[in-house]
């Protein structure tokens, strides 16, 4: 099955899943962005990552399974504030989480990073700096709490004031109706279903006030899947909740398996201090959003600099989000997350047994997406046919 034909199936299915709710628009978005380059197609494709790396990587077969985050990469990291208000770093999306072979999570998270913009570190850098910090995350798992500790870590998710701006310009009313008043209509409440209207108004507070609710385009693999947010007032000052639909995990549709959603579990694990906003109910997933919360993204730089007046958010070059340290960080807090459903032994042991070929492996990957990411990028005339309808 080629990417043209995996790609029909999975929008078939999706429909499927969702009851014919789907937002069209947002997959043909989701095609533009899957030509953009490598990483955006290993972004928002990771059904195809699913069907594909055990027939392109045999080598990963036979390897212990957890529940695991699937699609795992380097902008799935982020800070939020834990039930203590304590701020929190790490994994921050868990919409693919299913029981996979553990070692896929370290395989994607290695491949998203030597796919992402130049960030000054080699593919084998990559491959053993991961590694290093799953090795103590298996021995030493915990939550990556950064009030008293990780002080690096905790001044390089700073929010910065441009980026603050940047939020309140998405999810701020009076913003929006000022700057965007053709594009962005508030959605009435009579309009929007039910089940995403009541998990906004469960999710505030019950003292908020003046709710709007609006449609929102946003992320790269869950385009497709209507999303809305509710911004109201409490407290003298805006609160914001997202909703989102939610499917089974893409491995369940290469493979079978469960179809439960698997998201709650994963993220409420033993080695993690959650983010208490982010809740299930009926098939929606909820989570405040705050312009306090600080998500790793990253830019490709501008083909034509800005005039310095147009410059309102000074975006983070590539080497200060992606440094050694960080994915460090990032291979330790994999393991925590692993480490909640697998035994200690079991992981150690075939993870030792798999560091002398993890960079291969990688690499192996890396070819495959681009190599079919190229394919899809030359042929736009075969992408899926998609409709017009909107959130």
């Amino acid at each position: 099955m080629n990417i043209f034909q995996s790609t029909r199936r999975y929008e078939a299915w999706l429909r499927s899943e969702l009851g014919g709710d789907v937002v069209e628009e947002h997959l043909h978005a989701k095609h533009r962005k899957m030509a953009e380059g490598p990483f955006e197609f290993l972004r928002a494709t990771y059904w195809r990552f699913a069907e594909t790396v055990l027939a392109e990587c045999p080598e990963l077969k036979g390897a212990p399974q957890a529940l695991a985050v699937g699609d795992i990469h380097v902008e799935n990291f982020g800070t939020w504030r834990d039930a203590d208000g304590r701020l929190v770093w790490g994994v921050n999306d868990f919409d693919e989480a299913a029981r996979i072979p553990y070692v896929l999570d370290i395989v994607r998270l290695a491949a998203s990073a030597a796919l992402a913009t130049e960030h000054g570190l080699s593919d084998k850098a990559i491959c053993e700096t991961i590694a290093e910090g799953y090795a103590e995350g298996l021995k030493a798992p915990r939550p990556f709490v950064l009030d008293r500790e990780h002080d690096w870590l905790r001044q390089a998710v700073i929010v910065r004031h441009g980026e603050r701006e940047k939020f309140w310009d998405k999810f701020d009313p009076a913003r929006i109706a000022e700057s965007k008043p053709e594009k962005v209509d508030p959605v009435a409440p009579e309009e929007l279903r039910g089940r995403y209207r009541k998990a906004i108004a469960r999710a505030h507070h019950r003292s908020v006030t003046d709710l709007k609710f609006y449609s929102r385009e946003a992320g790269t693999g869950s385009l497709g899947r209507p999303r809305f947010f509710g911004a109201g007032e409490w407290h003298g000052d805006l609160v914001v909740r997202e909703a989102k639909a939610m499917v089974a995990s893409g491995w369940t549709l290469a493979h079978g398996g469960a179809r439960r959603l698997r998201c709650i579990e994963i993220a409420y694990g033993r080695y993690r201090s959650s983010d208490p906003t982010f809740h299930l109910r009926h098939r929606v997933l909820v989570r405040r959003l705050s312009p306090n919360d600080f998500k790793i993204e990253i830019e490709k730089p501008a083909k034509k600099p800005k005039k310095k007046k147009e410059q309102k958010v000074k975006s983070r070059s590539p080497r200060e989000l992606i440094s050694a340290k960080m994915l460090h960080a990032m291979g330790h807090d994999l393991a925590s997350i692993h480490r909640a459903t697998l035994d200690k032994d079991d992981l150690e042991t075939d993870f030792q047994g798999r560091l002398k070929g993890l960079a291969k492996t990688v690499g192996k990957v890396c070819k495959a997406i681009t190599r079919e990411q190229q394919h899809w990028k030359a042929h736009p005339d075969k992408w899926p046919r998609v409709g017009t309808k909107r959130a």
